[in-house]
């Protein structure tokens, strides 16, 4: 199945299918019994791209789990016969079955990846066509994101995420429908090499068809700088200009399939050249080292929820450059492809996560985690069913985003209980998998929960760099006990730094919810100056080892997770708010990030 992004070309065609499309639950699980694969009865109607929860005033419809049904008509046109004509779907989450005019088309498992739904032998050429999509957004141990689902006496379902976020579900991202030549590209991928003041882009190009391949790089004047012919082969760039840190500059690769003169298909889109390696306690871009200063981040904004904005995108990224921030962590999924697309233009960093959060078995792992808790997650007899569910994920990722210049690194689980030595086969396929995987041996790398310290956690050793996720001062002697949580922090810092002298640190994960509008003097735990307090506490710790080389503040922004005595109206982490709005530890960033060079502690 081809990832490539839907696109206009000589060859190609993408319309937009978003908008609003008919909306059903369905908790009895009866639709396709009574036939509503051929169109739902009585349908609401809700947007797409967004989460349908926020957009109800009945709790029931907001805390849905189970099976729900989106339809839409969708009109293809009569000059399209002959070409592959499909419905691509930026995600729908988690389990979806799409059909066109009643007809089953696909089925697709993962709610964060896209997938393409081929109607051509069902659509209907010059009339309209019925598309509907049966989802199903129940958490369990086989499925990722991790979690359980439960059933009240009443019969209703309830999610059970072992993550701390909302379960927003739908069809969350953009909807294509696309025509594409019946012999098309149906991927490639691109190696840099630097040689001095030049470069070369290794390429290699799939096609379902044996009809001849052409590459051809264009500079941002649109001027020819290279090109060759073949499946495989190498564009020789003179002088070349280099994508860099917040500094981003992007050729363009153009890929065509001719017959002679004849073009059969082609596609394009921009590329950026540059090197990322680890070396000794280094992250390198181009051969020169890097400190990265930013966030976690959530795809989470008011009223749509998970969904794509591409308003709240724009102000996402300017927060950042405002903020001196390089680079962010899609936590804790792979997030909607418009996004890199942007931090490719803007040259932000970013460590690519798949959506394997959860497995750690705690409906409350942020505080469970810091207690000490061992689940013996991967010693369960579902075990094999996640891992290829996993595996299968980790191949969707990097061959949906391996192009993409702001991707510097893998990062392949999210706090997984690493204390029993069950989860060494697992963690060693996993990281194999994203190795053979990606074109550009990236790094890899996953973040590491509380309870993974250095004596106890059994897989560390199969990351490239350590990502850690630490909460002393929050979850662990916080308040007025914060100086024993700093020499509780840097006596496990003397201890990775012994166990791993050879391997930088960064930090994924450091935080204190933080009420925007209350403070007090002197500072008390959720007060805007005992976020600043902490946070000054946790540089003053990365400032003392040179190993660590990157803090990526947790979070972002405010953001929504599911109700409880522990989280009031979401997680309050943020840097800013909900609504993008600065609380005052985003002026301290400002002026730390802004004093510190790009190559800190080089």
């Amino acid at each position: 199945m081809s990832m490539l992004y839907p696109i206009n070309s000589t060859s190609r065609r993408a319309v937009s299918l978003n908008g609003l499309w008919g909306f059903r639950t369905d908790p009895k699980s009866e639709g396709l019994a009574c036939g509503w694969q051929h169109g739902l009865p009585a349908p609401d109607s809700i947007p797409v791209p967004a989460s349908f929860a926020d957009f109800y005033t009945d709790k029931e419809t907001r805390e849905y789990c189970g099976d729900f049904w989106y339809q839409t008509e969708v009109f293809v046109p009569e000059e399209w016969q002959g070409k592959r004509v499909s419905v691509r779907f930026g995600c729908a989450t988690h389990l979806a079955t799409v059909y066109c005019n009643g007809v089953e088309i696909t089925s697709h498992e993962g709610g964060f990846l896209p997938f393409t739904a081929d109607i051509t032998e069902a659509a209907h050429f010059g009339r309209e066509n019925r598309i509907v999509v049966r989802m199903n957004n129940e958490l369990s141990e086989t499925r990722l994101p991790c979690g359980a689902t439960t059933v009240l006496p009443s019969g209703r379902k309830i999610a059970k995420p072992y993550f701390d976020f909302y379960n927003y579900s739908g069809l969350q991202r953009n909807v294509f429908l696309t025509a594409e030549p019946r012999e098309s590209i149906t991927g490639y991928s691109v190696r840099h090499t630097l040689l001095g003041a030049d470069a070369e882009v290794a390429y290699e190009v799939q096609t379902n068809g044996e009809h001849a391949v052409t590459v051809e790089l264009a500079d941002e004047a649109g001027n020819v700088v290279a090109q060759a012919a073949g499946r495989t082969g190498v564009l020789t760039v003179r002088d070349a200009k280099l994508w860099k840190v917040r500094d981003a500059y992007l050729y363009t690769i153009r890929i065509r399939i001719a017959d002679g003169e004849r073009v059969i298909d082609e596609y394009a889109e921009p590329i950026g050249i540059r090197t990322v390696e680890v070396r000794g306690r280094q992250i390198l871009l181009n051969g020169e080292p890097v400190y990265l200063k930013g966030f976690g981040k959530h795809e989470d904004s008011d009223i749509v929820g998970r969904g794509f904005n591409i308003g709240v995108m724009k102000r996402d990224f300017e927060l950042m450059k405002w903020i001196g921030a390089n680079c962010f962590r899609t936590s804790h999924y792979p997030y909607s492809e418009e996004i890199y697309q942007m931090a490719d233009r803007e040259g932000i960093l970013i460590i690519d996560e798949v959506q394997a959060v959860g497995c750690f078995e705690s409906l409350m792992n942020f505080a469970e985690a810091s207690s000490g808790k061992r689940t013996a997650f991967f010693a369960k007899e579902t075990t094999p069913q996640l891992l290829a569910h996993h595996l299968h994920s980790i191949e969707e990722m990097i061959e949906r985003d391996k192009n993409h210049a702001c991707v510097i690194a893998w990062s392949l689980l999210n706090e997984p209980d690493t204390t029993d030595p069950s989860a060494k086969p697992y963690f060693e396929a996993v990281f194999a998998k994203a190795r053979e995987f990606d074109p550009q041996k990236r790094p890899r790398t996953f973040a590491l929960l509380m309870n993974s310290k250095p004596g106890v956690c059994q897989c560390h050793q199969y990351a490239d760099f350590l990502s850690l996720n630490r909460y002393y001062g929050w979850y662990l002697l916080g308040g007025a006990e914060i100086e024993l949580g700093e020499a509780a922090f840097r006596s496990e810092m003397d201890a990775w730094q012994e166990a791993v002298p050879d391997k930088p640190l960064i930090f994924t994960e450091y935080g204190a919810d933080t009420d925007a509008a209350y403070d007090k003097l002197p500072s008390t735990m959720w007060s805007e100056s005992y976020q600043i307090e902490y946070l000054e506490m946790c540089h003053r710790v990365f400032d003392s080892y040179p190993g660590i080389v990157g803090e990526l503040v947790w979070n972002f922004a405010d953001f929504q997770t599911t109700e409880g005595i522990m989280r009031v109206g979401g997680n309050k982490k943020g840097i800013f708010t909900r609504q993008r709005q600065p609380k005052r530890a985003a002026f301290y960033f400002k002026e730390r990030w802004e004093s510190l060079p790009l190559d800190y502690k080089a």
